[in-house]
């Protein structure tokens, strides 16, 4: 056995270290003497090395070596007799045991990819044809497509991965997300359903992510639902996780808890979502929760974005920006989608230029599309924001929570309003008690002094369920209108749900100061005893134009 064997055992047997020290003693050897080694044999210690090296996670290392392989490989090739080299006795056929060229290729890509240079991996996995690439290298160029905003591209290689393997449903995934009829997928697979047992659901489970990637929440939810109740698929951690992620989008926070826990607990490992998770309990001010989730999962990897953005959450809502800041940097490093916890603590800190530059490409979860708009609204770019709003808009679909964020961005600018209107009227046609939808209507008939048809909205989505900040806005309203005992009725309320609720409090205390009509009628009567009717008269009038003057203030809604 030669040398170069010894190597490619070492290799196969996974003992890369021994593989890195010495191929790399042998390629110095082979430097100093060329004719120690063949062509084949040098092209063999290039792509093992190279590969202990992609191991050792040296990416550029290794591009470095696979390119010189392919080099050697090309040499290869064109020579058409093999210099024998010392100690070579193996009698086997050269081809049997030299690595693969396309092999070699992709796992250049896979440099590239961690290198973030997509561009060179799109073209060196490009220039391998079209017959010769397997499944693994169509998934990756799909991928690659899909993310250059290659659509086209990236929908013939997610097809063509479907075609050698019909059960790929990460591809499946793939061709949805990129608009592909639902139908039209389930056509490719079709074929293997019929002739596999216990695979029925599958046809099923293509329309439910159908209805996820158009954007039709409800729908979505009642498919996974149906899917999650058979026996077979119940307990399912992907489909609790989508059904937790598709109410949060819909808005339902409470559902989309109660889901993620139950993925938890069926897998305690999990962390795909935990960062949506972790970010729903920190807004429910369950911080001692946050900290054991982040510090759980930094238990399990630290190597991805989710336990950073927990952190972050916990940090934010501990009002410890800097640090929050710091961790949603580095999510991003880890993830450039995961941006919550980064917006945060940039739109406090008042970083907004920051924010931008750190937007990146490609598309991101309805909570990140908040924060940036966040960001844009407060540097007053409102062009800016409406181009993001209406991004996720078509991206999301016209969804309750969608139409809200789009008309939030309406209401900044006069021109705009009736638009902003029309919204509201929609996302509460579709969710009637969705309560960000509400405030802003609440918020346009308030500028537009339609205080009854606020009462009204407010009774409205207060039937069904009882809100801090619903019931502080109906005060308000009712003040205008003066009915000032239902209104401290509802600012105690909202107080009882929130006693930290500090616009609630402002606005009892103010009502306490303020006189009400009795009173001011029984200092009338007192003053017209005392023979100064008309100054009383005056003095009654200035209390009631103080009064209006203050009114403004009553109506602070964010």
């Amino acid at each position: 056995m030669s040398v170069v064997e010894h190597v490619r055992e070492m290799a196969s047997a996974g003992l890369h270290s021994n593989v890195r020290l010495l191929s790399g003693l042998l390629l110095t050897m082979s430097g100093n003497n060329p004719e120690l080694f063949s062509p084949s044999q040098k092209y063999q210690l290039l792509v093992y090395h190279a590969d202990s090296l992609f191991h050792d996670k040296e990416y550029r290392n290794a591009v470095s070596k696979y390119t010189m392989a392919l080099q050697q490989k090309k040499a290869l090739s064109k020579t058409s007799k093999v210099r024998p080299s010392t100690g070579n006795t193996a009698s086997t056929p050269q081809s049997q045991c030299l690595p693969s060229e396309i092999e070699v290729k992709y796992k250049m890509a896979e440099c590239y990819t961690m290198l973030k240079q997509d561009k060179d991996a799109i073209a060196i996995l490009d220039g391998i044809p079209s017959r010769q690439r397997t499944p693994k290298i169509n998934m990756m160029l799909a991928n690659l497509y899909k993310k250059a905003g290659q659509e086209r591209s990236s929908v013939t290689s997610y097809k063509e991965v479907l075609r050698q393997c019909p059960l790929a449903l990460d591809a499946i995934l793939g061709l949805l997300s990129l608009s592909v009829k639902g139908a039209e997928v389930a056509s490719m697979t079709i074929n293997v359903i019929q002739s596999i047992p216990n695979l029925d659901w599958l046809s099923v489970w293509i329309k439910a992510y159908a209805f996820v990637h158009t954007g039709d929440n409800t729908r979505a939810i009642n498919t996974i639902c149906s899917l999650e109740k058979k026996s077979l698929l119940r307990d399912n951690v992907d489909l609790l996780g989508s059904l937790a992620d598709l109410y949060f989008r819909a808005g339902d926070n409470k559902n989309s808890i109660l889901k993620f826990e139950q993925a938890q607990m069926l897998d305690p490992y999990l962390i795909k979502g935990m960062d949506v998770y972790g970010y729903l309990l920190a807004r429910e001010g369950r911080l001692e929760d946050v900290e054991n989730l982040g510090c759980r999962l930094f238990n399990i990897s630290d190597q991805h974005a989710e336990p950073w953005v927990v952190s972050g959450c916990h940090s934010f809502y501990s009002k410890r920006y800097s640090r929050a800041l710091y961790l949603g940097a580095k999510a991003i490093q880890l993830n450039s989608n995961s941006v919550q916890a980064l917006l945060e603590g940039m739109v406090r800190e008042g970083r907004v230029r920051e924010g931008k530059v750190r937007e990146g490409k490609g598309s991101c979860s309805h909570t990140c599309a908040v924060g940036l708009i966040e960001c844009y609204l407060a540097s007053n770019s409102i062009r800016e924001a409406m181009v993001m709003a209406n991004n996720v808009y078509k991206t999301l679909g016209a969804n309750a929570q969608t139409l809200t964020l789009l008309a939030t961005v309406c209401l900044e600018d006069p021109v705009t309003q009736e638009k902003a209107k029309t919204l509201l009227d929609k996302a509460l046609t579709q969710r009637p008690d969705y309560i960000k939808a509400v405030v802003k209507k609440a918020e346009l008939l308030s500028r537009e002094q339609k205080y009854e048809d606020g009462i009204a909205l407010l009774r409205n989505a207060l039937a069904n369920q009882s809100d801090c900040v619903l019931h502080r806005i109906l005060g308000d309203f009712l003040v205008a209108v003066n009915e000032y005992q239902e209104a401290m009725d509802q600012y105690s309320i909202a107080l009882s749900l929130d006693p930290n609720d500090q616009k609630s409090l402002e606005g009892m205390q103010k009502m306490e100061k303020e006189e009400s009509p009795t009173d001011a009628t029984q200092e009338e009567d007192v003053d017209d005893m005392e023979g100064s009717g008309e100054e009383g008269d005056l003095e009654g009038s200035d209390s009631e134009a103080a009064q209006w003057a203050d009114q403004e203030q009553w109506f602070g809604m964010q």
